[in-house]
Formats: structure tokens, C-alpha cells, sequence
């Protein structure tokens, strides 16, 4: 018996306290053949900026690294923030990417920078880059479809690749355009719950059909920490709580783990907590009945987890687990 729902799963890149980022792309690329092998539907990697503990900023390039290791497993962005970028310069690197791993290829499109208002100046966007983004949606996907919106540019490559585009989103803004395009939503709840089940039921109610995708498909996203006993998952689950408080109100500045415990118990450590609400804790058992009551819930098409075990072994068990007992149930 297999799962009534896909399950994909969103790789932060994540770069422990005191790794070296080479060492953390090692684990990202073990952990993808790993999960090629165990059946997972897609692996997604986000676009961030000025953040030392996330090594997925050039998202494109490891893109091309991971389909070099990986045979099966549809890879993609979870998601590139499109208003960092022309249209023209994402259809091109996606484009590349289709004709080296043929229909394997996903893209997910988000409107948020990714980054803060200072590192939007260095990227030379400002604040009216995000106003674009629907119209520079449909730019890009008439790229990919052999139709550009402006006489005379294409990409090449790109032109007729048909990459599937994603919407990710965190509010109706997100899913209303999903549906009026006809494109497939995905819902950062794994970090952003507060509008989940609305959001859901917006892209659902208003969804229009398109030749690239006749009925919904709605992705929701969950935190997963799962080991083989309950005392385990805790331990991991404290430990990924403190990683996040690092990572969220660290930046610039280098926090002693005394500092994270202080930032632990304050109003902004439980704010940050507060976006992991949607996570599943526990042994296989417990976290399946967890993620099929959260995909029933939503009504999900997908899910789609980051897996925040920790130590590269760690996630290396969670991955055989989540498999065993949820994929190949």
C-alpha cells in the first residue's frame, strides 16, 4: 500500500552552526540520492539571500548538480523569487535544466524576495519588484511555451521546453493567481500556517481549468521530525527549535548558545516558533497519522516536508522512515 498523497520534500540547505558550506552540499546531494532511491516525488530547493545558515542561493546551479546524482526523483524551486530576476535570464537557466533532465524539471515562482530590504539593494530590486509579479509570470511562461509576450525575444534554451510552473504562496494573493492561471499552488505552511486552510479553499473554489492543468493540485507544506522513539523526536525537535531561533534572529550578529536559550523563552523566539506550527513530532506512527490527518484537513493534493532531523544520519533515518512507514505504508 502506498500513500494517498505524494510526498515531496523542500531541502533548506541547511548549514549547521560552524559547517563548512561544502560540507553542507555534500549532505544536500547524499540525502537527494537517498531520497531518489526511497521513492520521494520531488525535491525543492528555495531561494535565499544573505543568510549563512542556508547554502541554496544560487538555486539553479544546484539544481544542475542534484539531477547529475539523481535519476528519477522530479527536481525543481521551492521556489525562485521572481522579482530578483528577468524572465527571460529564469526561462533561460530553466530551460537548460529541462533539456539536460528532460520532463523531471519543476519551477516554483514566489513573490517574496526571499531576503531583507538591504540585501534588495544589493540585488538591485526594491520594494516595486513584487508588483510585477503576475505579469512577469505570464512573461516567463510564454518563454517557456514558445509564445513570448515580446516580438522578437526567446529564450534559448527555454523556448518550448514547457517547465511546469509552481505558484508559492502564503496568503490568497498567492492562490487566487494560481487559479485564475490554472497552475499548480503550493502553500508555505511549514513556516507560515496562519492562512492555510482559506487559502486552500480560495484556490479550490476559484480555480479555472488550463491545457497544462485541468483540475486543482494543491501542495501543503509540514515540518517533519521523526524517530524511531518518541524521547528521540524530542531531543531533535528542541534542537531544531533553537537551530531556527539562530537562523531567524541571528542574522548579523553571532549568537552564543546562551543567547539562544534567552531568545528561546522571548516574545520574538516565540514568534519564530510560533511560524513551526505546523509540524509533526514523533515516532512513524504518530507523525503519519499526523501528516494524513493534516493532508485530509486541506484537502492536499501533495505534501511537501522539510525534514529537520539535524545531523546528516539523522536525516538520512528520517528520509528510510518517512518511506517506510508513510510512502510504502
Amino acid at each position: 500500500m502506498t500513500a494517498p498523497y505524494p510526498v515531496s520534500i523542500l531541502d533548506l540547505a541547511t548549514v549547521r552552526h560552524g559547517q563548512p558550506i561544502a560540507e553542507s552540499l555534500q549532505e544536500s546531494t547524499e540525502l537527494a540520492v537517498l531520497a531518489d532511491e526511497l521513492g520521494f516525488h520531488r525535491l525543492w530547493f528555495a531561494e535565499h539571500h544573505n543568510m549563512e545558515t542556508i547554502a541554496s542561493s544560487a538555486t539553479s546551479v544546484l539544481l544542475a548538480h542534484m539531477g547529475a546524482h539523481t535519476k528519477n526523483i522530479r527536481l525543481g524551486a521551492g521556489g525562485i523569487m521572481l522579482p530578483n530576476h528577468a524572465p527571460l535570464v529564469i526561462a533561460e537557466q530553466f530551460g537548460t535544466l529541462k533539456e539536460l533532465y528532460g520532463d523531471r524539471i519543476d519551477l516554483g515562482l514566489g513573490r517574496a524576495p526571499g531576503t531583507d530590504q538591504k540585501t534588495l539593494m544589493a540585488l538591485r530590486r526594491t520594494n516595486q519588484s513584487s508588483e510585477r509579479f503576475p505579469s512577469d509570470v505570464l512573461e516567463l511562461q510564454g518563454y517557456l511555451k514558445d509564445a513570448s509576450r515580446i516580438p522578437g525575444i526567446n529564450a534559448y534554451p527555454g523556448s518550448g521546453t514547457n517547465v511546469p510552473l509552481v505558484i508559492l504562496g502564503s496568503s490568497h494573493f498567492g492562490a487566487q493567481l494560481a487559479a485564475q492561471l490554472g497552475m499548480t499552488y503550493s502553500f508555505a505552511s511549514h513556516f507560515a500556517p496562519q492562512m492555510l486552510e482559506s487559502a486552500a479553499a480560495t484556490y479550490r473554489t476559484e480555480f479555472t481549468p488550463s491545457q497544462d492543468l485541468p483540475k486543482p493540485h494543491f501542495i501543503a507544506a509540514a515540518n517533519v521530525v521523526i524517530a524511531d522513539t518518541d524521547e528521540r523526536a524530542q531531543e531533535m525537535w528542541d534542537r531544531a527549535k533553537r537551530a531556527r531561533i539562530r537562523t531567524m534572529l541571528g542574522r548579523g550578529r553571532k549568537l552564543t548558545d546562551e543567547d539562544v536559550e534567552q531568545l528561546l523563552h522571548s516574545p520574538p523566539g516565540q514568534q519564530v516558533l510560533q511560524m513551526l506550527e505546523m509540524t509533526a513530532v514523533g515516532t512513524p506512527d504518530t507523525v503519519r497519522d499526523w501528516l494524513d490527518e493534516f493532508a485530509a484537513r486541506v484537502n492536499a493534493d501533495e505534501l511537501i516536508i522539510t525534514n529537520m532531523a539535524g545531523p546528516l544520519e539523522d536525516r538520512k533515518r528520517a528520509l528510510q522512515l518517512i518511506s517506510d512507514y508513510i510512502i510504502n505504508r
